[in-house]
C-alpha cells in the first residue's frame, strides 16, 4: 500500500459549525503566474468491468462514433453515432493520454460490486489491483462497495486473505493504493465515521479536498446485513460539515465524489446537459458554496452539467456514465494566494473510451492473467437439469430458458425489492442449457458457472420498479409492431410464472393484450404493481419505452447472480412449461 495523504479526521459529531470562505466569483479573472493548473480524470460505476463489455453494455452515444443502426451494426443510413467502448486496458491508454503533471484520477463509487466473473472470482481483488495500477488516488464509496458487507470493504481497503475463501492465487491482498471515502457514513454507536470522509492532495502548493459521499438510499438496496451497526445520513448535511472543517484547515479547493445521480434523456451526446433533476440536482445545487465541482454516479448517465451553488455562482456537476465507457475530464486554476479554486476557469468534458487506441500493455497482461485465474470459478458446477432447457420460441413467443430467468430473477427481488412478478427481454438469453438428450446430444446434465454465465453474459443488474396496471398493459403492447415507439419486430417478454395474460395475432396496436393476472387475480388498471426486469429493459432498452416511466427504483443482485443461486437452491431444473401467454387469432 502507498501512503496516504489525509488531513487527522474528526469525528462527525465533532465538527463544529463555521464560517465559510466564498469560492472566487466568475469576474475574478485567473493570473497565469499565481495560479496552478490542476486536471481530474474521474470515472463512475465501473462494477469490476475489466474485459471490454459485450453487447447493450458496449455502446456508447458518441458525437465522433460511427452511425449504426437500432442493433448496433454498422449503417450508412440515418441513424445514431455510436462507438463500442469500455474495457480496462483501454480505459488506462485514454488516461494515459489526458495525463499531465497536476493530474489526479479520482471516482464517484461502485468500481466493484455486481462484477463480471473475471473479477467477481476473487472477491474485486483483479479490479482493484488495475484500478491501482491506474493511479487512482481516491474514490468515494457506492452502494455496491458494500454489497459483501462493511468488514469485507475494510479488508479490501486494509489487506488480508477472505475470511471464507482465503487468499487468490495473487497470494495475500495487500490492501489498495487508495480509500473509498464516506463522509455520510457513521457508525451508529458512537456517530465516528466508519469511513474516511474526505482526502487532501497536494499540488504545486495548493491543497485540494475531496469529500466522499454514498447515495443515503443505501440501506434500502444492499443486504441488510452487510451495514448492520452503520448509518447513512443525508449527503448535503454531512458534506457541508467536512467542507466547513476543510475550510478551517486551509483547504478552499473543495470537490465533492459523490455517489448518487440523476437520469437524462435519451440519445444525447455524452458532455450535453440533459438531466432531469433528481436527487443529484438536489445534492449539487445544496453543497456550501465553498464546493467548486461535484463529481456524480449511480445513475448510469454521461452529462457535463452547471448548476448554482447557495451564493448563486455556477457549480459544474458531471457524471461518466458507467462499465468504463467514458472518461470524464475537469480542468481548472487554483489560486495560490487564496488556495481556491477560480471558478471562471473551470471547463469539463467527457471522452468516449474508444477501443481505436493500443490497448495498455500492463493492464492487458493483467487482465489476461486474472482471467486465467478466474478458469477454475467457470467451471465450477451451480446446478444440474433435467433435460435441455433451451431457447427455441414456442407459439407464444416464450422461450423456456427466458421463462427461467424471468423466475429466478424474481425470486431474487421478492425480498428488498418487494417484487411480484418479472420479466426476461427474449434478445438477452444468448445460450441453452445443453443437456445428453438433446438432440445435438450435447451436454451433461451438469451446469457450470461459465455455462451459465454464457446465457446471459451482459452482467445487467436485476432492478424493481411500479408501474400501474395500465403502464403495465402498455409495457405488453410494446412487444409488438405498430406502436409509436417503432418496435422493429415482435418482442415477447418472458413472465415469471405467476403472470399469466392474452394477446391477439389480429388485433389492432393498443387493444391485443387482454386477461392480465397475477397469481391468478385479474390486473385492474389502477392497482400499483412491482415489476423486476433488468436495467437494460429499465431503461427502455429493446423498445419498452413504458418501463422508463416506473417509480422507486430499486437495485438487486446481478442477473447472473440470481440465475446461479436459482439453480442451485433448484436442482435438478426441469425446463418450465411456456404456457403462460394465451395467444388467439
Amino acid at each position: 500500500m502507498t501512503s496516504r495523504s489525509f488531513l487527522p479526521l474528526v469525528l462527525a459529531g465533532a465538527i463544529a459549525m463555521g464560517g465559510v470562505t466564498l469560492v472566487a466569483g466568475p469576474a475574478d479573472a485567473a493570473r497565469p503566474e499565481r495560479t496552478v493548473p490542476v486536471r481530474l480524470l474521474t470515472i463512475n460505476d465501473l462494477h469490476g468491468n475489466l474485459e471490454p463489455p459485450s453487447g447493450s453494455a458496449s455502446r456508447i452515444l458518441d458525437p465522433k462514433g460511427p452511425l449504426v443502426d437500432a442493433d448496433g451494426k454498422l449503417t450508412g443510413i440515418v441513424g445514431g453515432r455510436y462507438s463500442i467502448a469500455g474495457g480496462a486496458a483501454y480505459l488506462a491508454t485514454h488516461l494515459k493520454q489526458h495525463t499531465g503533471r497536476n493530474t489526479m484520477v479520482v471516482a464517484a463509487g461502485d468500481l466493484i460490486g455486481a462484477s463480471p466473473l473475471i473479477s467477481a472470482a476473487y472477491h474485486d481483488e483483479p479490479t482493484l489491483d488495475v484500478l491501482g495500477q491506474m493511479g487512482l488516488k481516491a474514490s468515494s464509496a457506492g452502494n455496491h462497495e458494500f454489497d459483501e458487507g462493511y468488514t469485507e470493504l475494510q479488508r479490501l481497503m486494509k489487506g488480508g486473505c477472505h475470511p471464507v475463501d482465503g487468499c487468490s492465487p495473487a497470494g495475500e491482498w495487500e490492501g489498495t493504493d487508495f480509500d473509498f471515502l464516506g463522509a455520510n457514513v457513521l457508525k451508529e454507536r458512537n456517530d465516528r465515521y466508519a469511513l474516511p470522509p474526505y482526502f487532501v492532495k497536494s499540488v504545486n502548493g495548493v491543497k485540494v479536498g475531496f469529500i466522499g459521499l454514498v447515495t443515503a438510499t443505501t440501506p434500502t438496496i444492499v443486504s441488510s446485513s452487510g451495514i448492520q451497526g452503520l448509518k447513512f445520513t443525508e449527503e448535503v448535511a454531512a458534506a457541508n460539515k467536512v467542507s466547513r472543517l476543510l475550510a478551517r484547515q486551509g483547504v478552499k479547493a473543495q470537490v465533492v465524489l459523490v455517489h448518487e445521480g440523476d437520469q437524462v434523456t435519451p440519445n444525447q451526446d455524452p458532455s450535453a446537459c440533459s438531466v432531469t433533476p433528481g436527487n443529484g440536482s438536489r445534492i449539487a445545487s445544496g453543497l456550501d458554496p465553498q464546493v467548486d465541482v461535484v463529481v456524480s454516479g449511480h445513475s448510469h448517465q454521461a452529462y457535463v452539467c452547471k448548476t448554482t451553488d447557495p451564493a448563486g455562482q455556477p457549480r459544474y456537476y458531471t457524471q461518466g456514465s458507467s462499465f468504463g465507457r467514458v472518461l470524464t475530464q475537469i480542468d481548472f486554476q487554483v489560486d495560490k494566494r487564496t488556495r481556491d479554486v477560480v471558478r471562471s476557469t473551470v471547463a469539463a468534458a467527457n471522452h468516449v473510451v474508444t477501443r481505436d487506441v493500443p490497448e495498455d500493455r500492463a493492464v492487458a497482461d493483467s487482465v489476461a492473467l486474472w482471467k486465467a485465474r478466474s478458469a477454475d470459478i467457470a467451471n465450477k458446477q451451480v446446478g444440474r437439469i433435467t433435460a435441455e432447457i433451451g431457447t427455441t420460441a414456442a407459439p407464444s413467443g416464450e422461450l423456456p430458458l427466458g421463462n427461467l430467468i424471468a423466475d429466478s430473477q424474481l425470486e431474487a427481488t421478492r425480498t428488498g425489492g418487494n417484487a411480484q412478478i418479472a420479466f426476461m427481454n427474449p434478445g438477452g438469453v444468448r445460450m441453452p442449457l445443453n443437456h445428453p438428450s438433446s438432440p445435438a446430444g450435447e451436454g451433461d446434465g451438469v451446469v457450470t458457472y461459465g455455462e451459465a454465465f454464457a446465457v446471459q453474459p451482459f452482467n445487467n443488474l436485476t432492478q424493481v420498479i411500479t408501474l400501474t396496471g395500465a403502464q403495465l398493459k402498455t409495457v405488453l403492447e410494446q412487444q409488438f409492431v405498430g406502436g409509436p415507439n417503432n418496435q422493429a419486430f415482435t418482442k415477447i417478454l418472458q413472465p415469471s410464472s405467476n403472470f399469466t395474460y392474452t394477446y391477439s395475432r389480429s388485433a389492432p396496436w393498443g387493444s391485443k393484450v387482454s386477461a392480465m393476472k397475477i397469481d391468478g387475480v385479474a390486473v385492474t388498471d389502477t392497482q400499483s404493481i412491482r415489476v423486476a426486469v433488468n436495467n437494460f429493459l429499465v431503461g427502455g432498452g429493446d423498445a419498452f419505452a413504458e418501463l422508463k416511466n416506473g417509480t422507486d427504483l430499486w437495485s438487486g443482485p446481478l442477473d447472473i447472480d440470481a440465475f446461479v443461486d436459482y439453480l442451485g437452491k433448484h436442482s435438478p431444473v426441469a425446463p418450465p412449461a411456456t404456457d403462460r401467454i394465451t395467444v388467439v387469432d
